[in-house]
């Protein structure tokens, strides 16, 4: 991998982790599209802990009061009611399903996952669900014609069947194209959750799962195509870029629709199999790197 490819690849993790349009997906995309090497499973895990960085210093305050209040609640009984700590545990058993599966499911996932129409398949069927998603809580929030405003939930009422739920939209992430963020968005909206409460918990939850998997790839760098230089560029790269990006879209949900994602998504979707029916792309593209 050179250099010019690690800032771009790196430059598009930063710009796509936060938005509900896929990361994985789309540095897959990059490279098929350029017609480099697929930059692997291995590249796409290790740049997340730059973007990852980004989301621990922007919710530093809520990170560190989470933590603070899970730590006194391990011996503090009456800590246990406290809203910080619950949501420490929370965020822990939200983890455990793309845990479990990631280890389950890693030879797919570096493999058969990756198939470009595969990625467009989940483009455009999580961009439905998405925008599905969407509409209902427009609805909630803005009431409509002999309907009035339903209030809907904040993470004050975010229990452990609700973190479950969204431990398990997390870990459909595993697939490209699906994207963490939509997927737990999505499944937030649709148990009723704000659109800032949803964005929030999915952020806080991708953070184990992100460090984790990032760490555990750490010993494929190296190997095939991708070096440690460039991989440690892109990372530092997605890091500046991610950060910016994650305040304009936390500002961007509170006021604005998801609906130019799911338009977006779902006409990706359509050009990528538009592209492999030609004959102008393979769905194999770059898999050759290894």
């Amino acid at each position: 991998m050179s250099w010019f490819e690690s800032f771009v690849l790196g430059l598009v993790q930063g710009l796509t982790e936060f938005l509900p349009i896929s990361s994985s997906a789309h540095l897959r995309l990059t490279a098929a599209f350029a017609g480099w090497h697929d930059p692997g499973a291995a590249f796409t895990a290790i740049t997340q802990i730059g973007t990852e960085t980004a989301v621990l210093i922007y919710f530093r305050k809520d990170i560190a009061r989470i933590l603070s209040a899970w730590f006194r609640s391990l011996t503090d009984r009456a800590m246990r009611s406290d809203h910080d700590a619950q949501m420490g545990w929370l965020v822990i058993v939200g983890s455990i399903p793309i845990g479990v599966l990631g280890l389950t499911l890693k030879d797919q996932i570096e493999g058969p996952f990756r198939d470009l129409r595969l990625i467009a398949t989940t483009l455009i069927g999580m961009g439905i669900v998405l925008g599905i998603a969407d509409r209902l809580a427009a609805r909630d929030e803005t009431g409509g014609r002999h309907r009035v405003v339903k209030e809907r939930k904040t993470l004050k009422d975010l229990g452990v069947r609700d973190g479950l739920v969204y431990g398990f939209c997390q870990a459909m992430a595993l697939i490209p194209g699906v994207s963490r963020s939509g997927a737990t968005i999505s499944g937030g909206l649709l148990m009723g959750y704000t659109r800032e409460s949803a964005a929030r918990y999915s952020f806080l939850l991708a953070i184990p799962a992100v460090l984790a998997s990032g760490a555990y790839e750490l010993k494929d760098v190296g190997e095939g195509h991708v070096s440690w230089g460039p991989t440690i560029f892109a990372t530092l790269v997605a890091f500046f870029v991610g950060y910016a990006v994650i305040a304009w879209f936390m500002k961007f949900i509170t006021t604005k629709s998801f609906m130019p994602f799911v338009i977006y998504r779902i006409l990706l979707g359509i050009l990528i199999f538009a592209l492999i029916w030609s004959g102008a792309l393979s769905p194999h593209a770059g898999d050759s790197a290894g």
